[in-house]
């Protein structure tokens, strides 16, 4: 019997969820599945935008929660990085420009993708990605 799937979801370890969800839900217009409490003082978040799917939880309790995030561990988040499908790269430089992101402008990549490559607010990356026509 095949073995059938039927999407992914990534789950990322916040630190600060208000800030991590006003990132995801105001700025890339995320809508809100579900969460584990009212929104934004929540553990865990599932959050959808048209067919791309993403949680959030926070990688401490609040009561074991440190002052600043780890150095480390936000270090590692380096690894990381969602490539999303974006059929008007240049646009959505604009558009994430005026929001206040710190975005790179995009660029052509060897293999013929645009890519606008950025951080969210735990230091993920997020490269929005589409081919590049012929310039």
């Amino acid at each position: 019997m095949p073995l059938e799937l039927n999407g992914i979801c990534t789950l990322l370890q916040v630190f600060d969820m208000p800030k991590s969800l006003q990132f995801y839900r105001d700025v890339l217009e995320f809508g809100i599945v579900s969460s584990s409490a009212p929104p934004p003082d929540c553990d865990w978040i599932w959050l959808r935008r048209g067919n791309i799917e993403l949680m959030l939880n926070t990688a401490y309790e609040k009561e074991y929660r440190p002052a600043a995030p780890d150095r480390d561990r936000v270090l590692a988040h380096d690894d990381t990085c969602l490539y999303v499908g974006c059929p008007d790269v240049d646009a959505a430089y604009e558009y994430l420009k005026a929001c206040g992101v710190a975005a790179r402008p995009p660029k052509v990549a060897p293999y013929g993708m645009k890519q606008l490559y950025l951080k969210d607010p735990d230091g993920y990356g997020i490269c929005f990605q589409w081919e590049a026509a012929s310039e």
